[in-house]
């Protein structure tokens, strides 16, 4: 038996925020991060339309990108003291994702972060609140997944948190919120949500209900990302919506190694002074494990069917999946990202050297392996990897060489 979980309810489209007034509850708690939507006068209406719907509202504001294990705890510790029946997340996939961590801590006190990270492992929430959450990037779509990514810095490994429970309640994609995001952030979350559709498709976990969701999304991230990235804003609004279409499929088709690689590498080299941020991972890292991959008949089959849908020709689909591959490092040169760890510099831009220099990386590949192999999101991929396949995978992303295995 398989499962397809969504929010109960989705408001998209202009204004969409004003759904905020028809939330039937007593208190709020609004989870944000550092500013932006405050300084564009989201936050405000929120508030506004939250009080205008009778409820008392409090604020956590601050939550950090990549949000740590300390700022869920502390999150989780104000929702304690306050005792919201909503919780309601705005901005980005950092500050959704740190409140749905919140959310399992402040419901069950006693719970530990470890067993937060149990995969569909967590107990039944909304005996305290119900979630909102309010997207403004057009790539993480937490606003209708499963899932939430936390960092334990300590460690220097991302966390995914994954469990149906933590899907949120009601979910807003009102498009003006994405007209905020500044230009880098449209690559690297279009990336991250063209990654989403991918391996949501050729994972093992793919149904009936999933693949229309994935292959309209990769179709429209095709026709409208890098016209969003150039500043077209009806492409942006489009991109809005073809994100949360690639989030409802990877939620409920789960996703492959290219995640596994970016939530291990993504944190692994802070103290050299940068992360490499999880869309630009992502773009980096999908076409290797695209080729690598094609080596499993099934996979090969459905990337040469995603090439169809984009109609990028090739006879057999061995051309299909050379021109796929071909296809989205255009896209990665389009938007400006490096094609491999060894050129991502600390800005992420490409350089000719990048931030993370060779030998501390080939001292760390191993233990990146092998947290990568052990991640949340390498069961559902259609090609298990061996600690060896996987170090030479990791290789093969950070020098930009051929994958031949």
């Amino acid at each position: 038996m398989a499962r397809f979980t969504l929010p109960r309810d989705l408001y998209h489209g202009p204004n969409a925020l004003e759904a905020l007034k028809t939330l039937p509850g007593k208190r709020a708690m609004i989870c944000v991060g550092g500013g932006s939507m405050k300084r564009f006068g989201f936050l405000d209406r929120a508030e506004a339309y939250l009080k205008e719907a009778g409820m008392e509202v409090a604020l956590f504001e601050g939550i950090e990108p990549d949000p740590s294990v300390e700022t869920v705890m502390k999150g989780a510790a104000a929702m304690q003291e306050f005792q919201p029946d909503w919780i309601v997340a705005i901005g980005g996939g950092s500050p959704i994702d740190a409140a749905k961590a919140m959310w399992i801590k402040y419901e069950y006190p006693d719970i530990t972060f470890e067993e937060m990270c149990k995969v569909f492992g967590i107990p039944p929430l909304r005996r305290k609140a119900r979630f909102c959450a309010i997207s403004s990037t057009s790539g993480t779509a937490t606003e209708v997944t499963a899932f939430s990514i936390i960092t334990d810095y300590a460690k220097g490994i991302k966390y995914p948190i994954a469990d149906f429970e933590i899907t949120p309640d009601v979910a807003i994609v009102d498009p003006e919120l994405a007209h905020t995001m500044p230009k880098k952030l449209v690559a690297h979350t279009g990336m991250d949500a063209m990654t989403h559709a991918i391996e949501a498709y050729v994972s093992t976990a793919n149904c009936d209900f999933t693949d229309p969701l994935a292959l309209h999304a990769i179709e429209m991230i095709q026709a409208d990302l890098v016209g969003s990235y150039n500043g077209d804003m009806d492409k942006r609004d489009a991109m809005h919506n073809a994100q949360c279409l690639a989030g409802m499929a990877f939620s409920n088709a789960l996703l492959g190694i290219v995640h596994s690689m970016a939530h291990k590498t993504g944190a692994a080299f802070a103290d050299y002074g940068a992360h490499i941020i999880h869309g630009a991972a992502n773009a980096m890292y999908l076409p290797k494990v695209i080729a690598f991959n094609a080596k499993d008949p099934t996979a090969k089959k459905r990337y040469g069917v995603i090439a169809d849908k984009m109609q990028l020709g090739g006879g057999s689909d061995d051309e299909k999946v050379a021109l796929l591959i071909q296809y989205l490092r255009g896209m990665n040169d389009d938007l400006n990202i490096p094609h491999c760890i060894g050129q991502y510099g600390a800005d992420s831009y490409p350089c000719e050297q990048g931030f993370v220099p060779e030998e501390v990386f080939l001292q760390r590949l191993p233990e990146i392996a092998k947290n990568a192999i052990g991640d949340a999101c390498t069961g559902s991929n259609p090609r298990q990897p061996s600690q060896e396949e996987m170090e030479k995978l990791l290789k093969c992303c950070y020098y930009d060489t051929e994958v031949d295995f």
